[in-house]
């Protein structure tokens, strides 16, 4: 009897045995499964208004394929639109971006100044730049008007609109084509004179029905049936059409090229824990399939030996200045910018009442 007691006792035993092993090889596996399940990451982006389709539509799903691919992390986006310089602002007030991708450089530089971007981000490639544009004039179909160049926005019989610049980076590169174009001898002030420069802007002013915060909500003003000319972006016109509008547009003879700079705000993806994923993001942003889609929706890429789209496609520009022709951007910023400089003169030219 005692001999068979202790024989269940040992086969208890055995059985308690295999049941623990079995159960921690249970908990090892599904262990195992938890840490190779793809971990949720959330990436927050702050951008201008203008790219919003693309990158919301088209860079971002691809983007996150790409990332599960790489890492088997599923990936969410978080997506801010603002006036470029409003959204500048809002970074350096607190809003905790991962990433900015914005309309100019010196918005990205605010950022950088407020302590929040400690890397070099204008070592790069392209110099940080991601994508670009030209500044044009959007007008009705069939351009009842007659809007041919930057003298006709100061006709008495046109309404213009063009965003604030003290919001929108769009509105500063408007001026800047405008004021290019001016000093170089395509208006009727003479080539090289600044005062000539400012009058002429100021009788465009004058012209200005709304000024939107940015340049998307100057296209949407536009679209609503104000105005007969909205200064604006290359790509918005094109991304108007794609969805359906009937506007069409004139490139100056002489325009702006416009950089659109993007960086990672190293401050807030440190303390997110996403310097990885936000570097890899804006690596990924001149990559063929980004800018194919940057291309697809009306922006011109920054390498246009490897732009996919035909380069006869795009509207030749007789005279394209750049920020470097226009002195840099220190210049551009104490010669138009800064208070009672050139724009302000401007506007205060166009507030007085006409003779």
């Amino acid at each position: 009897m005692k001999n068979q007691f202790e024989n269940c006792m040992v086969l208890v035993g055995v059985l308690v045995a295999c049941a623990t092993v079995a159960t921690g090889c249970s908990n090892r596996s599904e262990g195992k499964e938890q840490s190779s399940a793809p971990k949720e990451r959330t990436l927050t982006l702050a951008a201008y208004t203008t790219p919003r389709e693309v990158y919301g539509q088209a860079i971002i799903p691809a983007f996150k394929e790409h990332w599960k691919a790489k890492t088997g992390q599923i990936l969410k986006v978080s997506e801010s639109y603002l006036g470029s310089g409003a959204q500048s602002r809002a970074v350096v007030a607190g809003f905790e971006a991962d990433v900015v991708a914005l309309s100019m450089e010196p918005d990205v530089a605010r950022i950088a100044q407020a302590g929040l971007i400690t890397h070099d981000w204008k070592s790069q490639a392209r110099s940080g730049m991601v994508s670009r544009s030209i500044v044009v004039l959007a007008v009705r179909q069939g351009n009842p008007k007659g809007i041919k160049d930057w003298d006709d926005l100061a006709r008495p019989d046109v309404k213009v609109l063009t965003p604030n610049v003290r919001t929108s980076g769009g509105a500063m590169w408007n001026i800047m084509a405008f004021w290019g174009a001016a000093l170089r001898g395509h208006t009727t002030s003479p080539a090289g004179d600044a005062s000539a420069a400012t009058a002429l802007l100021g009788r465009v002013l004058k012209n200005v029905a709304i000024m939107d915060k940015g340049a998307r909500e100057s296209m949407l003003t536009f679209e609503s049936g104000v105005g007969d000319v909205a200064i604006t972006y290359e790509n918005e016109v094109l991304v108007g059409r794609k969805g359906g509008k009937t506007y069409e547009y004139v490139v100056p003879a002489s325009t702006v090229r416009i950089d659109n700079p993007v960086a990672v705000v190293d401050e807030y993806a440190n303390k997110h824990g996403n310097s990885d994923v936000a570097r890899e993001f804006v690596s990924f942003l001149l990559s063929p399939k980004a800018q194919a889609a940057f291309a697809e929706y009306g922006l011109r890429t920054v390498d246009e030996s490897n732009d996919p789209k035909d380069q006869a496609a795009w509207p030749k520009v007789s005279d394209l200045v750049t920020v470097d022709d226009l002195g840099g951007w220190k210049n551009v910023q104490s010669s138009l910018f800064e208070p009672q400089a050139a724009y302000d003169k401007a506007v205060e030219l166009s507030a007085a009442p006409s003779p």
